[in-house]
């Protein structure tokens, strides 16, 4: 594997790493109101949530993310995008906080890309994309990421919340590797359109909640 290779290798390891400021730590992808609301309740359960989360919302945002790295969605149009895909206010506060927060760490390590583009409080998605054209990934290979880190970041949450092994958790998102290499390439090749109600409702209602643990 050549010099060019290897760093995209080691920038997509690291862009999947739940330790960034996107991942599980913070937010729980829904995973903190379905286990209140009775939703998600054990490992099972986990993995129906986590199959249908990277079905619906994992896919439309892996799908803007290589539309923007292979340069067929410029990024203020990926946002109007973005925006039109997430129902939910809550959803898109969430969505531009995580982007947010992965858009400092892109300054600093690219500061070339002209990330003026996106604004202070970009989509995920967008600023996603943006990085894999800046770590000369493919638009597939920046889509799995997304898939990925929609998957762990819920899984991760939910290990936390229902104190849940970590081996069944771990056997659980591998149960799940073929769904998300699918996902990744379906959204590689052209956007998403779909939503999911009880996501959106989901989001809406961690409002509310009284000291939630989670940002969302």
């Amino acid at each position: 594997m050549g010099e060019i290779g290897s760093m995209s290798l080691a920038t997509l390891l690291a862009l999947a790493d739940s330790r960034l400021p996107i991942g599980g730590h913070v937010h729980s992808g829904g995973v903190e109101e379905a286990i209140a609301s009775g939703l998600v309740r054990d490992v099972a359960t986990v993995e129906l949530y986590l199959r249908r989360r990277i079905g619906t919302s994992g896919l439309v945002a892996a799908s803007l993310a290589a539309a923007v790295c292979a340069g067929a969605l410029e990024p203020a149009r990926a946002e109007a995008e973005a925006d039109a895909r997430t129902p939910s206010p809550a959803a898109r506060t969430a969505s531009r906080a995580q982007g947010r927060g992965l858009l400092r760490l892109a300054k600093q390590l690219w500061p070339q890309e002209g990330w003026a583009r996106v604004g202070a409080r970009p989509h995920l998605s967008t600023v996603f994309g943006m990085v894999g054209a800046a770590c000369l990934v493919t638009p597939r290979e920046i889509a799995g990421v997304v898939v990925y880190t929609t998957l762990t970041g819920a899984a991760t949450a939910a290990q936390r919340l229902l104190a849940l092994d970590p081996a069944a958790i771990a056997e659980c998102t591998l149960r799940l590797a073929d769904l998300c290499d699918r996902i990744a390439a379906e959204a590689a090749d052209g956007l998403a359109c779909l939503s999911d109600p009880l996501q959106d409702a989901l989001a809406e209602r961690h409002l509310h909640r009284d000291m939630p643990l989670f940002a969302s």
